[in-house]
């Protein structure tokens, strides 16, 4: 399906028995409309959610049944139901501390563009490689699909047939890497990086520089025990700026626990009722 639209950010919501998605998904478009009240956002869900045409410019289904035994498996789907032209795709716990509608001049250097590395709440490149074991076994770059641009042409196309082709396939993808369980379900990271090294990670991404970047609040990244930041952290949420530990947040900040997600729609609310 051609495009429609000139541009705009792509969302996701795929229904979870362990996750509010909606949610994420609706405090995520309303800082966008908070911070670029002009910005085009789709919604893609498998939710049934009513379009009033003010937060979300479109509300979209998957174009394929879904696969609910690993939701990560339906990525590939995006690069077909977005109607951009140029497609912002970004992950639905993540919330916009600052406008961000400059990243599209850089991001034009490529046909698609995957985020390099995550940075900690101080702002700072983490160099925690918990998270990431298997990549470094298996040298795979260090990607993620949090934010993933593309623009609408014929390698973007190719590169996301790739990434079906490994979920659809993982039973012989898996054999080609080392220290992997045959059990382990693929996540999008993963299956992005592999994908890349097939087309040429210099295709799909660029030099890193502040952006496309964000903040990762897993707490390895943080240097902290727990993966539940919101209860042992001091954070507050002031005028669509987001503090953490007296730190105002720089970037998009991927705050992993989906429940921080009420309060946020809660605090956007409020902002744009008084827009």
């Amino acid at each position: 399906m051609k495009p429609i639209d000139d541009k705009g950010f792509l969302i996701t919501a795929i229904e979870s028995e362990t996750a509010d998605y909606l949610s994420c998904a609706r405090a995520l478009a309303k800082s966008i409309r908070y911070w670029q009240p002009e910005a085009k956002i789709c919604l893609l869900t498998d939710y049934e959610s009513e379009n009033d045409g003010v937060l979300f410019d479109y509300i979209k289904g998957f174009r394929y049944p879904v696969n609910k035994e690993n939701p990560f498996a339906n990525d590939w789907q995006i690069f077909q139901c977005s109607p951009f032209h140029e497609t912002i795709k970004l992950e639905s716990d993540i919330v916009l501390t600052g406008p961000i509608d400059h990243w599209w001049t850089n991001l034009r250097h490529r046909d698609v563009v995957i985020a390099q590395g995550c940075r900690n709440l101080y702002g700072h490149w983490s160099g925690e490689r918990f998270y990431r074991r298997i990549f470094d076994q298996n040298n795979l770059p260090d990607l993620y699909n949090a934010i993933t641009y593309w623009r609408f042409s014929k390698f973007s196309k190719d590169f996301f047939s790739q990434v079906r082709h490994i979920f659809d396939n993982w039973d012989s993808y898996y054999k080609l890497l080392s220290g992997i369980d045959k059990d382990l379900i693929p996540d999008t990271d993963l299956v992005y990086s592999i994908a890349a090294v097939m087309v040429g990670k210099e295709n799909v991404t660029i030099p890193k520089s502040d952006y496309p970047s964000f903040v990762h609040m897993k707490g390895k990244h943080n240097n902290f025990p727990s993966e539940d930041w919101t209860r042992h952290l001091v954070w507050e949420l002031d005028k669509g700026q987001l503090r953490i530990n007296s730190f105002a947040q720089q970037y998009p900040v991927h705050y992993h626990k989906k429940e921080f997600a009420q309060k946020l729609e809660e605090h956007y609310d409020q902002l744009l009722a008084g827009a």
